[in-house]
């Protein structure tokens, strides 16, 4: 009930401006200082009371009011909002305060683990691979079902850049990912027309017309890399077009916690309404936000969920 359309209203209202990239994502011109200054404006207009450094210590609910017990002080309501996020980038705060509570409250907590976020590499291809560090190519990655279309980042530790994070919220540890390097380009095809037309050009200086020869040089053969496009063999062109088309990488693990930008898992969609997010059997408990088993594809999903989760509480606490 609260769309992109009502999020985009209100940017749209305090003026602030931004444009459009690709796949339809939308970026301020200045800072996302904006949006923070936006949201804190439309908190004071609705008498919000912020408090920092306030860590809640215990939560108990008597004669359905809620008790919140902090250092020094105690407050009771009868509504009581938990939007405390996940468990990602822990150095802004992450804890599992929101879980903890779902489950002292009977809700049922899908098991967590990090999304959006950078795989790693195994011992053997580090050593292999690292020396890429920097490097970005186009490329389609897929796992399973579920392949996505977008630059990839070869890093020190392993694997990185949009396609990347978006395919790591599908991938299953031990899971083989598949990627092609030229995802536009039928590799076969082209060289065998190279071979009719230029027939004593090495295979470095075709290749190097579609991807940075520092990546050429770790992924092909050096013999067949100074091999004359005649002289190939039909396994040699498929050895080729399968390294660079269906790179088979079987990552050690992810980063983690650390930098992922979501949690996958939290707070049992099954046991909240979708039209209040109040507990099923909790009046007066809410839950909203990423603290809650949804999560979106990079690109502002999760944040829009935040905003449409928060919207819908907010009309009946």
């Amino acid at each position: 009930r609260f769309t992109q359309w009502d999020f985009i209203a209100l940017v749209n209202r305090y003026k602030i401006p931004f444009h459009e990239r690709e796949h339809g994502q939308l970026f301020c011109d200045n800072s996302s200082k904006d949006i923070l200054q936006m949201l804190l404006t439309e908190a004071d207009k609705a008498n919000v009371t912020i408090k920092l450094n306030s860590p809640v210590k215990t939560v108990t609910c008597k004669d359905s009011a809620y008790i919140l017990k902090l250092d020094f002080v105690s407050y009771t309501c009868n509504a009581l909002v938990i939007a405390s996020g996940g468990l990602s980038i822990p150095k802004m705060g992450a804890t599992p305060f929101g879980y903890k509570i779902a489950k002292q409250f009977g809700l049922n907590v899908v098991p967590t683990s990090a999304a959006l976020v950078p795989f790693t590499w195994r011992a053997d291809d580090k050593e292999k691979y690292e020396t890429l560090s920097g490097i970005a190519v186009m490329a389609t990655v897929t796992t399973g079902q579920t392949q996505f279309k977008e630059n990839i980042l070869f890093t020190h530790r392993g694997l990185s850049g949009p396609a990347i994070l978006q395919v790591s919220s599908y991938w299953k540890t031990g899971n083989a990912v598949e990627i092609n390097l030229l995802p536009d380009i039928d590799l076969h095809n082209e060289i065998e027309q190279a071979t009719q037309t230029h027939p004593q050009q090495q295979v470095i200086t075709l290749l190097g017309r579609f991807l940075a020869r520092r990546l050429i040089k770790v992924f092909i053969d050096p013999v067949i890399q100074q091999s004359r496009l005649a002289s190939l063999s039909k396994a040699q062109i498929n050895n080729i077009v399968s390294s660079l088309q269906n790179w088979l990488v079987n990552p050690n693990g992810t980063e983690g916690y650390r930098t992922a930008e979501v949690t996958l898992g939290g707070v049992d969609c099954n046991d909240l309404s979708s039209k209040t997010m109040q507990a099923n059997q909790q009046p007066g408990l809410y839950f909203i936000g990423e603290v809650v088993d949804v999560t979106g594809w990079l690109g502002g999903y999760n944040f829009q969920w935040a905003w449409s989760s928060g919207w819908c509480a907010g009309q009946y606490v």
